[in-house]
């Protein structure tokens, strides 16, 4: 059951990656920087936070507090990534970082715990609390990337008035053993 739980959670993470990157690849390089009004955070910012929590969470996971010393949140919500390229390091550093993480997982160190902000955690429970945090960034990351593209958006799941033909085309198929991020374009 541990190991089916780390093969689960990791396609999640890998699954979200993948959307924010789908959004990503219909962008141009001032779209990662747009925002709606001052107080908003643009694509840009978002993914600067992403990276600092993800490099504060995970670097040293089973021995560390993930809430590093060395991490400025508050730096994390100024415009502070310049580049379409930078942007993409940072969040491919981020990512790499929880990868090799979650990799370092196993069912004789499960049972670990783990605190975040002096707060005692199980690793199942860490892993859910980011999981949780990183879909809700990468859901504003495809709400402004929606909202700049408008017609020109490309769906990145079922696109929309298009259920019924999708779930018929999946049920003609018969029963698969396969994982939700195949719906994925």
């Amino acid at each position: 059951m541990i190991q089916e739980y780390l093969n689960s959670i990791k396609k999640q993470f890998e699954y979200y990656k993948a959307v924010g990157e789908k959004t990503f690849d219909q962008l141009n390089e001032n779209d990662f920087f747009w925002q709606y009004n001052e107080e908003s955070n643009s694509i840009a910012i978002i993914v600067n936070h992403l990276w600092g929590n993800m490099k504060s969470r995970w670097t040293d996971f089973l021995i560390a507090d993930g809430e590093k010393e060395w991490r400025n949140r508050d730096l994390e919500f100024e415009a502070v990534i310049k580049s379409k390229e930078e942007l993409l390091q940072k969040w491919n550093d981020g990512w790499n970082c929880l990868f090799e993480a979650l990799d370092s997982v196993s069912e004789e160190n499960f049972n670990t715990k783990v605190y975040i902000r002096n707060q005692e955690h199980s690793i199942l429970e860490a892993f859910n609390r980011q999981f949780a945090h990183y879909s809700y960034h990468i859901g504003q990351i495809v709400y402004v990337g929606r909202m700049l593209k408008g017609s020109d958006w490309n769906s990145l799941t079922i696109p929309k008035g298009q259920s019924t033909e999708f779930n018929n085309a999946k049920f003609a198929k018969g029963k698969h053993t396969g994982h939700f991020s195949d719906d994925l374009k």
